[in-house]
């Protein structure tokens, strides 16, 4: 019952945190609607929330272990609920600035919190593997909700209503509540425990030392590259219907929603394939069908036209097939993450989650930034086609990925790892 409860909280604080990290798409288009930024200006909310995840991660992931995972998810929720508070007392493009950078700065504690816990809940590498599916499946759900609570608030009749930024209080609220249930939670740290003889120095030399492990380095790689695909679609999606497909601003984030849907039922349903598949061919051909709906889905959103009275049901075929592309994307994170960790002994899981964090921040600034800029400077049509070209990469870094993880240049080499025991 107290590992249900932990993992109830985990998913509750993955949850709170996919609305707040993921509303950066919308927010951008809200900043330049508000605020008159441009393109290329906006794009650098991005980077004030992957970048501290990036340097947070760097600094602390090593020895977070010594300050204890549930201490610092609470600094995290105590810290965002704090930035929640002043986005609608303050408006301001600068406010939005430090909202992500807190949000940055929160995520870096909490990611590598939740990620290393899974380790001390999961009983075996398959049941951990089945978590971390649900976990990030249910993530999604958060992203789904956070365009729809998000376009509720926005006034799509007067684009420079500060109206939306009064979703912050009910943020504010979840993010409160949270703290209290997880502060009221007694969670068992022990077999997260480093070698007591070991410095913090030491700790973070070990760190430093696993990315040189050649089946560290392919797999961090490939999480750079899957962020930054992910990050650039799902970033510049709502901005991409608004201006290429002609939609109106609420309904330009509505519809996102369905990529986060996507990406949410394609997690949860990869638990059960990859339970009876092996992972390997699973994301090859998630990897060629990511492919195929770029080139089938782009073509058909030339030559849209504005409508201020179009529906659902009148909306360009485009705006809901181009979305799809998360039910491909979806089993590649979470499956290469959990390849990754049960790899490992628990006490390294909080040194392998700070490098996988530092690099999925770097890949999703790089994404944005890129995107952003080839947005404004081409068009939207040809910064997702560009999507292609990392698809490519980690098609071709998987294949390098599997050969280290069946041993060749394996961290923990081909034996069974007991996760949830004693290392």
């Amino acid at each position: 019952m107290q590992s249900r409860r932990i993992l109830f909280i985990l998913f509750l604080i993955y949850f709170v945190f996919a609305i707040l990290l993921n509303s950066v798409g919308t927010v951008i288009l809200q900043v330049i609607n508000n605020y008159g930024v441009t393109k290329s200006a906006a794009s650098v909310l991005e980077g004030f929330k992957d970048l501290p995840i990036a340097v947070v991660s760097f600094l602390v992931a090593s020895f977070l272990p010594r300050i204890g995972y549930k201490k610092a998810m609470l600094i995290g929720l105590a810290i965002v609920t704090a930035a929640c508070v002043a986005m609608p007392l303050v408006p301001g493009f600068a406010t939005a600035k430090l909202l992500f950078l807190c949000v940055g700065v929160s995520f870096a504690l909490i990611k590598v919190s939740v990620y290393s816990t899974l380790g001390l809940v999961a009983t075996s590498r398959r049941h951990h593997a089945g978590i971390m599916n649900t976990l990030e499946g249910f993530f999604m759900v958060g992203v789904l909700c956070a365009y729809w609570v998000f376009s509720w608030f926005i006034d799509s009749g007067d684009p420079r209503s500060h109206g939306w930024l009064n979703v912050y209080w009910l943020l504010a609220a979840l993010c409160a509540v949270t703290f209290v249930l997880l502060l009221a939670t007694r969670f068992d740290e022990r077999l997260a425990a480093l070698p007591a003889d070991r410095t913090a120095a030491q700790d973070f030399a070990a760190m430093l030392k696993l990315f040189f492990k050649p089946l560290v380095c392919i797999f961090v790689i490939t999480a750079f590259l899957y962020v930054l695909i992910e990050q650039s679609v799902g970033t510049w999606l709502p901005t991409f219907n608004n201006e290429i497909l002609k939609l109106p601003a609420a309904m330009s984030v509505q519809v996102t929603s369905i990529f986060a849907a996507s990406l949410a039922l394609g997690r949860l349903s990869a638990g059960v394939v990859l339970r009876r598949l092996h992972w390997y061919p699973v994301m090859n051909a998630c990897l060629v069908g990511m492919g195929a709906v770029v080139l089938l889905a782009l073509p058909l959103t030339h030559d849209a036209v504005s409508n201020p009275d179009v529906t659902w049901a009148s909306a360009p075929v485009a705006a809901f097939l181009f979305p799809l592309i998360g039910l491909f994307m979806a089993p590649i994170y979470p499956g290469i993450n959990s390849v990754m960790l049960s790899s490992l002994p628990q006490h390294q899981h909080s040194a392998m989650t700070g490098l996988l964090v530092i690099f999925s921040a770097l890949g999703g600034t790089t994404g944005s930034l890129v995107t952003g800029y080839v947005f404004g400077a081409f068009s939207g049509h040809f910064a997702f086609y560009l999507t292609l070209v990392p698809i490519a990469i980690v098609l071709v870094m998987l294949y390098f990925f599997r050969r280290a993880v069946e041993g060749e240049d394996g961290v923990g080499g081909t034996g069974p790892v007991i996760i949830g025991g004693s290392h």
